[in-house]
C-alpha cells in the first residue's frame, strides 16, 4: 500500500482536544445560538445534535433553517486567544515534513481560522493547501461530495492512495467507505470504520508507519 496524499482534519486532530480550545469553540457555538439567535440554553444541545446528524455541522443546520451568514458565525465562534491554547510544535513540524507525498488540511472550519492555528503551531508550510468550509460549499464532511471536492482540489488522486486523520468517527466512516486509509485521532466515540487509532498526532510515526513505506 502506497499512501501519497494525506489529509488532516484541523480542530482536535492537529492539536489535542485536551488543550481546551475545541471545548471553547463548542461553548462559543452555544453562546452564538443563545445570544445572537435567542435559543434557550435548554434547547440548544438537542438542536445541535439534530443538526450534526442531519446536516454534518451546526453551521449547515443553521444556514438551512435560519439563513445564518457563515462568515459572521465563524468569526464569532473562532474569536479565541490562541496563545492560551497553542504553541510552536517543532517535533510535529519535522515529523510532518518527513512524510512522503502531499499533505493537506481538510476541515469543516474556515481558512482564516485554519491559517491562524497552523501559524501559531508553526506548521503552516507543512501542507500543500487547506480545503475549508467555503471550498466545500454547499457540502461538508461527512457528505461524500465534500470528500470528492477535497480529492479534486488535491489533484484527483485515487482515494485508495489517500489517508485521512480525523477525530470524528462519522467523518472517518465516509472516507473509509470511499477507500481512504483512515486514522482515528483521540478517543471520540467507538467505531470500526477506521483502519488505525492513535491517541494524539504525536504518535503518528509509531502508530502509522504505513506513511513512510
Amino acid at each position: 500500500m502506497e499512501l501519497d496524499t494525506i489529509f488532516f482534519d484541523l480542530d482536535a486532530t492537529l492539536y489535542p482536544e485536551s488543550n481546551g480550545m475545541w471545548a471553547e469553540i463548542r461553548r462559543r457555538i452555544d453562546l452564538y445560538m443563545h445570544e445572537r439567535m435567542g435559543f434557550s440554553a435548554a434547547e440548544i444541545p438537542a438542536l445541535r445534535q439534530s443538526y450534526y446528524k442531519n446536516y454534518g455541522t451546526t453551521l449547515r443546520g443553521l444556514m438551512a433553517n435560519y439563513a445564518v451568514e457563515p462568515r459572521e458565525y465563524l468569526g464569532f465562534v473562532h474569536d479565541l486567544p490562541l496563545d492560551e491554547y497553542l504553541r510552536p510544535e517543532p517535533e510535529l513540524r519535522q515529523m510532518l515534513l518527513s512524510i512522503p507525498g502531499s499533505r493537506w488540511v481538510f476541515t469543516n472550519s474556515d481558512i482564516d481560522h485554519a491559517q491562524r492555528v497552523l501559524a501559531k503551531m508553526n506548521i503552516a508550510d507543512c501542507f500543500e493547501g487547506i480545503v475549508d468550509v467555503y471550498m466545500l460549499e454547499p457540502y461538508c464532511k461527512p457528505m461524500t461530495e465534500a470528500y470528492q471536492t477535497a480529492l479534486q482540489l488535491a489533484g484527483a488522486p485515487d482515494p485508495r492512495t489517500c489517508a485521512l486523520f480525523e477525530d470524528s468517527t462519522s467523518n472517518l466512516t465516509t472516507a473509509h467507505e470511499m477507500g481512504f486509509f483512515t486514522v482515528l485521532v483521540g478517543a471520540n466515540g467507538a467505531s470500526h470504520n477506521f483502519d488505525c487509532h492513535i491517541e494524539n498526532i504525536h504518535q503518528l510515526r509509531d502508530g502509522v508507519p504505513e506513511l513512510w513505506r
